[in-house]
């Protein structure tokens, strides 16, 4: 635990929401509030004089959302660590988020307990999200196709990317020929493409950026 409190601002414009996490707060000898703001333009000017540990953002407040105020206090302030604490769970929701800096996620109906360990994680330079928040985007992840990255060293043609992963195995020439069924001349120009295309001097530094990209 840290020496001293965390300092958080509650930036919310829903009374209750305020009152609750002032209660939850004042309760919890780990941190203490800095202060509280109930708009977008708000939370940007007492983040500037205040200067909290951590932020608790709303999305939807009257105003500048809390995105936006997340953009502008961070770009000034990136030492400040902001938690969305939002009923929204939507995708754009979140990736909007995070692409601000927001160093988490929460939903508003998280227990207690999950809050304030949150707003810890938060303040020590951690990123944390709801469990239903990490579900939502361990499946986008994993639902990318691998075509949907850039492919490696696109100026290879599949055949010269194939040597290269060889090469990058530590294979000789006369082992690719024999492998892939080719006359070692044409390996040795398969090579020199390779080399020429990479604008490398030899076998090392071609296997040095076959490293590089992933291969080998």
């Amino acid at each position: 635990m840290p020496d001293e409190p965390l300092r958080v601002l509650i930036a919310d414009d829903h009374p209750l929401f305020r009152n609750g996490m002032r209660a939850l707060l004042d309760a919890d000898p780990d941190t203490e509030i800095a202060g509280e703001a109930t708009t977008g333009e708000e939370a940007v000017a007492l983040a500037a004089t205040l200067q909290p540990d951590v932020i608790l953002m709303d999305i939807q407040m009257p105003g500048i959302s809390g995105i936006e105020a997340t953009r502008q206090i961070l770009h000034s302030s990136p030492h400040i660590r902001i938690l969305v604490v939002t009923m929204f769970e939507d995708d754009q929701s979140v990736f909007t988020a995070m692409r601000a800096g927001a160093r988490g996620y929460v939903l508003k109906g998280v227990r207690p307990e999950d809050m304030l360990r949150a707003i810890q994680a938060v303040g020590s330079g951690e990123a944390i999200f709801s469990p239903s928040i990490a579900t939502r985007m361990l499946d986008f992840f994993s639902g990318l196709k691998p075509s949907s990255f850039p492919q490696a060293l696109p100026e290879l043609t599949d055949r010269e990317r194939t040597i290269l992963d060889m090469i990058a195995h530590g294979q000789s020439n006369a082992a690719i020929a024999k492998q892939l069924v080719l006359s070692p001349k044409t390996v040795s120009n398969y090579v020199s493409n390779i080399f020429s295309k990479l604008q490398v001097a030899d076998r090392v530094q071609a296997m040095l950026r076959a490293r590089e990209a992933g291969l080998g």
